[in-house]
Order: C-alpha cells, then sequence, then structure tokens
C-alpha cells in the first residue's frame, strides 16, 4: 500500500469520525467532531511519542550502560541510523521479558525507538540489526506519525460511539440506530487501522532489510520474535491494547493468516518476503550467525 492510499485509508477515518458525529449530533456534531479531530491530530503530532513511551514503561540508554548486550545495542542501532542517512534516534528500552520492538515519532529528527529485554536476550548481535533497521524504516516512511494518528482518531470513534445509544436523534432512527453505530463504527475503524498497520510491516521489512544489507538477518529474528510473543505476556501492552500495531510482532496474540482482523501480517508470510528478497540480493543463509560480540555489527 503505497503513500496515496495510506492517505486515503486516514482521510477515511477522519470522515467516518465526522459521520458518527452527524448521527449523533445532526450538523452541529458533525462540526463538533471535525473541531475534535482535528486537536486530536495536533495533539497527537507533539505529543503521541512521550505518551507511548511512558505508557509502555520505556526508559532512555546511551553509551554509558553497564550492560555490555545493551552498550552495543546503543551502537549499532547509531550506526544503522547512520546507515540509512538518518539522524540518531533516541534509544529506549522496555524491562520486559516477551522479545518485541517498536519506533515512534513524528519524523526523523524527533525519532525514538524500543526494544524490550526480552528481545536483547533471545536474538543474535545480527537479527537485533534486522529488528533495530526495520523500526528505522518505520521512521524514515514516515510510519510512526500515520499509525500513532491512525490509532488517536480509530480510538476516537469508538469513545463517541459509545455516546450514539443515548444521544442519537430518535429522528434518525432512535435506539436502533444508536445500538448500530455503537457496534459498526469502531469495527469499521478497527479495520482501517490494521489495514494500514499490515501494509506498512511488509514495506519496512523490505527497506530495514537494505538498510542492514542483509534480509536473512530479520527473517531468523521474526521467527524467535513470534515464538516468544506467544509465549509470554507483555502486561503493559495487555493494558494498553490500542499500541499493539505499533510493535514489530502483536503483543498480544499471534495470528496465524493476514486476516481482517489481523493487526500484522502473518510471520511466515513476512519471513517467506524476506527469502525472496535476500535471493534477489544474492545473500545466502549462511550469512546469519548465532554470535553476540561487541563492536561493530556487519
Amino acid at each position: 500500500m503505497g503513500t496515496a492510499k495510506t492517505f486515503m485509508l486516514l482521510a477515511a477515518l477522519t470522515a467516518m469520525f465526522m459521520a458518527v458525529g452527524y448521527l449523533v449530533g445532526g450538523p452541529m456534531g458533525m462540526g463538533i467532531a471535525f473541531v475534535i479531530a482535528a486537536g486530536l491530530n495536533l495533539f497527537s503530532y507533539w505529543n503521541a511519542d512521550k505518551i507511548v513511551l511512558r505508557m509502555q514503561g520505556a526508559r532512555q540508554v546511551d553509551d554509558n550502560e553497564r550492560s555490555p548486550i545493551i552498550r552495543t545495542f546503543v551502537q549499532d542501532t547509531k550506526a544503522l541510523a547512520q546507515s540509512a542517512g538518518m539522524p540518531e534516534p533516541k534509544i529506549y528500552i522496555i524491562d520486559t521479558q516477551q522479545p518485541n520492538a517498536f519506533a515512534t515519532g513524528r519524523d526523523p529528527q524527533n525519532a525514538a525507538v524500543a526494544a524490550t529485554t526480552g528481545l536483547l536476550n533471545i536474538l543474535s548481535r545480527e537479527e537485533t540489526a534486522g529488528v533495530m533497521a526495520h523500526e528505522l524504516a518505520h521512521v524514515q516512511n514516515r510510519d510512526t506519525l500515520t499509525m500513532t494518528v491512525t490509532a488517536t482518531i480509530a480510538g476516537a470513534i469508538g469513545m463517541l460511539a459509545n455516546f450514539a445509544l443515548f444521544f442519537t436523534n430518535r429522528e434518525r432512527g432512535g435506539m436502533l440506530t444508536g445500538l448500530a453505530i455503537m457496534i459498526f463504527a469502531p469495527m469499521a475503524a478497527g479495520l482501517v487501522q490494521m489495514a494500514i498497520s499490515r501494509s506498512r510491516e511488509y514495506e519496512a521489512d523490505k527497506r530495514g532489510a537494505e538498510i542492514c544489507g542483509n534480509p536473512l538477518w530479520l527473517a531468523s529474528a521474526l521467527a524467535k520474535i513470534d515464538r516468544g510473543a506467544r509465549a509470554t505476556v507483555n502486561r503493559r501492552a495487555e493494558q494498553n491494547p490500542a499500541m499493539a500495531h505499533m510493535y514489530i510482532m502483536n503483543p498480544l496474540a499471534g495470528k496465524r493468516g493476514d486476516n481482517l482482523f489481523s493487526t500484522h501480517p502473518a510471520t511466515q508470510n513476512r519471513i517467506e518476503a524476506l527469502q525472496r528478497l535476500a535471493a534477489e540480493m544474492g545473500v545466502e543463509p549462511s550469512s546469519v550467525r548465532p554470535r553476540r560480540a561487541a563492536g561493530p555489527w556487519g
């Protein structure tokens, strides 16, 4: 899915929000909904990254960390950003045993990437580089802003729809219309949100492979993360499920297929796409080495 289609889906979410406002309160309700949507977009643009990091319990790290693994992680992430021609992002760690990672921020100049301690513990250095290259790709493609705004509007549609049952104008169908809005508006918003998320994951996989130079590093990492995410509970993610689509792997539950209700593509589909890309690039499977050493990656 390209930028134009993503813009169209975001516009559809905004229009949906205004439509629910109209059904709840008529023309005035639609006008109020438009003002709220504009306010939410503006608020998300400036503050969503801080809110997301705080909600996930992330702490910023740098080269002075005691842990050699974290120091190497920081150095490698900075090297990847330099390789991609990007400003160095702020780097965070989340203390949870579930292997996962995400990126946030409105643009490359105000970006942050985060990885869990579980991810650093189970992946090799090359695999970790593949994951962080994927997250940097999200930043470079401006996906972090898109997904944050999408989550904000979709969540607002759900909240507004809850009022529909009590405030819908009886001339427009009364309680039955309100009930329909309450059920179907959040569902439709969720479908749009998930469609944007799935398409962006494939694009970030491809660009991330280009940044780190080896698609198989990320392919190997995805297989391990998938197994680990299924077996380990991420308590903070469970408490804030609206943020699930921002992670490289669904932190709430694994999915076998690409379906309408999945926030992420099927892991096997992503791995196969990366393997095809590796073949096109002439990368050999032996290039994935299970080592963890200090110093430059690659």
